[in-house]
């Protein structure tokens, strides 16, 4: 995992939320069921804070707390820019999902979840399920992604899926002159629950396809199934293709990594893809490579969920995931008459929703 490194090593955890400019971060502890757990509520002004929980093995608590705060930020972007009535909100739970997580830890957690009374609202993430959330809504009603047997909406991977393929296609629109993935050639940086349905939106429409992934059996069975090549986790930078999809964990496009790349389009599924925005962002437009900002183009796992909320559809949900589309065409545009770079056109089209919203409801 890769994960951008705080600007000062010795930042306080106030400096750091400060920062980013959360309203709460909760520290959550249980000794009897080893849950060590951080949930960052960014930004409740357009309704409550919703975003997934996941659980990794993260090799130091201020590791997490960076990645929380990272998470939940782009949480209230992506609720803004889709239009949707939420605030950004994230939680991690730190350790080895394969080895700690049970019934025990989970409920726990969502002890934890329930005392912020609503202020937030969970979902699953990396490392997380359909079941997981069952286990949590035995104690707080504030969880979605709920099975569809309990009246939820379901595994949010197929619709986060959907949305990063309308705006992969809108992006390849900018750079090709058409929205076409016919003959591209694409590589897909992980295939867990997204990548994989990903991947057979882009075999249908005919795509070459070279993938990784961390667990290299996950990874050989995805190439056997879609006719992908497999490449080493480092490989997959130094690929000659049209288009890169990171769709595993975030900040794969760093110093390291952007003078490699050889592809005209970025667009995944993955979360803060740039390492750092305000100098990988411009670096990308240097380099005539189109982004599609992360927030906006995954943002459909979060429509899908926010249609539990509201009540409906998942049709209702894919129709609305579709706009991905237009979205991010808009935000292309725009970035270039700003003279800007893409993430940052889509950021300050969030900001502006929340700020218009805010002064509504500046008035009890």
């Amino acid at each position: 995992m890769v994960l951008d490194a705080p600007t000062q090593a010795t930042s306080s955890i106030f400096e750091q939320v400060a920062e980013f400019q959360h309203e709460q971060v909760v520290y959550c502890y249980d000794h009897e069921t080893g849950l060590k757990a951080i949930i960052g509520i960014h930004n409740t002004v357009l309704g409550p804070a919703l975003g997934g929980t996941r659980m990794w093995h993260y090799a130091t608590e201020a590791e997490a707390l960076r990645d929380v705060l990272r998470l939940s930020r782009g949480m209230t972007y992506k609720a803004a820019i889709s239009g949707l009535n939420l605030g950004g909100g994230k939680a991690v739970i730190i350790g080895d999902a394969k080895k700690l997580k049970n019934e025990a830890l989970l409920r726990k957690f969502g002890r934890f979840v329930n005392n912020l009374n609503g202020k937030y609202i969970t979902a699953e993430d990396v490392n997380m399920t359909t079941k997981d959330m069952e286990y949590i809504r035995m104690e707080t009603k504030h969880v979605a992604g709920l099975p569809e047997s309990m009246g939820g909406s379901g595994d949010p991977s197929p619709v986060t899926a959907y949305g990063t393929y309308m705006g992969m296609k809108a992006a390849a629109k900018k750079a090709f002159g058409s929205d076409s993935l016919a003959g591209k050639r694409i590589a897909v940086q992980g295939v867990g629950h997204v990548g994989t349905y990903l991947l057979e939106y882009l075999q249908k429409e005919g795509a070459s396809l070279v993938l990784t992934d961390y667990y290299e059996e996950r990874a050989y069975e995805a190439a056997s199934r879609f006719g992908a090549r497999v490449v080493g986790l480092e490989e997959i930078y130094d690929q000659d293709v049209d288009i890169y999809s990171p769709c595993a964990l975030g900040a794969t496009i760093n110093d390291d990594t952007i003078g490699r790349l050889k592809c005209r389009v970025i667009a995944g599924s993955a979360n803060n893809q740039l390492a750092r925005e305000d100098e990988h962002g411009p670096e990308l437009v240097r380099r005539n490579i189109v982004y599609a900002p992360d927030f906006l183009i995954n943002a459909g796992g979060l429509i899908n969920v926010y249609s539990e909320i509201t009540g409906s559809t998942r049709e209702g949900a894919l129709a609305q995931t579709e706009k991905i589309y237009d979205y991010t065409l808009q935000v292309l545009d725009r970035a270039e008459q700003d003279h800007s770079h893409p993430q940052a056109a889509a950021i300050r089209q969030a900001q502006e929703r929340i700020e218009s919203v805010g002064r509504v409801k500046s008035t009890y």
